[in-house]
């Protein structure tokens, strides 16, 4: 049994992976998302390692506490790496209900670029103003990378993992999809300017931090960007396949 909170937050929580996959952000079965559980500080829900997130519903989702033992009775581990990551920023970030976490090339390309992400589109405008930065130590397997990890990540919502990947936080599911919608095609422009082997144009420091302060007031007088595309997302997963809700 489970509160109507918890179900909401499995059907978004599986909303997001279907659309992880559809946007072609997996990289099989090796990266994760997770989602506080509503009511719970010390719990929080995240992917049956060896399921593909195409396959994923709002039941098969795993139950874990912070130590890594899971609270439910699913024949899934959990992914060690996956759970060193997410516990960190839970136990840190009592602000995030979410974090999502990226294998794909246009962002581990980006993440192995001394300069990082560039100013070059307006997608970046978005990214940069909340971006940090985490150097490489290898898989992320050890819990004595847990502290540098938080502290790199800050306040912030997005994070480049050097030489490894993306990840971005949010107060809800949507928040942070979105924000990696923005980090992912931020990384993926200034892949392609940078394959047209022109010179490439900078925006403006001022500009940047004044176009993001507007764009940012405008949203969050709708809600937030979350709040905006959310609802859209899902009815187009339920055209299609609503199975992520069962």
């Amino acid at each position: 049994m489970i509160s109507p909170e918890e179900r909401a937050v499995r059907v978004d929580l599986a909303a997001c992976y279907r659309l992880v996959a559809r946007y072609g952000w997996e990289d099989l079965v090796f990266t994760h998302i997770s989602a506080r559980v509503p009511g719970a500080g010390d719990q929080f829900l995240i992917n049956p390692y060896g399921m593909f997130f195409d396959e994923i519903t709002a039941s098969s989702l795993v139950k874990v506490d912070l130590q890594g033992n899971k609270l439910d009775d699913s024949p899934y581990p959990v992914n060690p790496a996956g759970f060193v990551i997410h516990s960190a920023i839970h136990a840190a970030r009592h602000d995030v209900q979410c974090v999502l976490h990226t294998h794909t090339l246009n962002g581990v390309a980006v993440s192995t670029q001394r300069a990082g992400l560039l100013p070059i589109s307006q997608h970046a405008l978005f990214a940069l103003p909340r971006l940090a930065y985490h150097d490489f130590e290898g898989p992320a397997l050890n819990d004595d990378e847990k502290p540098r990890l938080v502290a790199d990540l800050g306040d912030r919502t997005s994070l480049i993992l050097r030489n490894h990947g993306l990840l971005t936080v949010g107060e809800t599911i949507a928040d942070a999809f979105i924000a990696m919608y923005y980090l992912e095609a931020s990384c993926a422009i200034q892949v392609r300017a940078q394959s047209g082997g022109g010179e490439l144009i900078s925006v403006p420091k001022e500009i940047m931090e004044t176009g993001y302060a507007e764009a940012e007031r405008a949203q969050r007088r709708r809600g937030g960007a979350g709040a905006i595309v959310w609802p859209g997302l899902l009815r187009r997963l339920d055209r299609t396949d609503p199975s992520y809700r069962n």
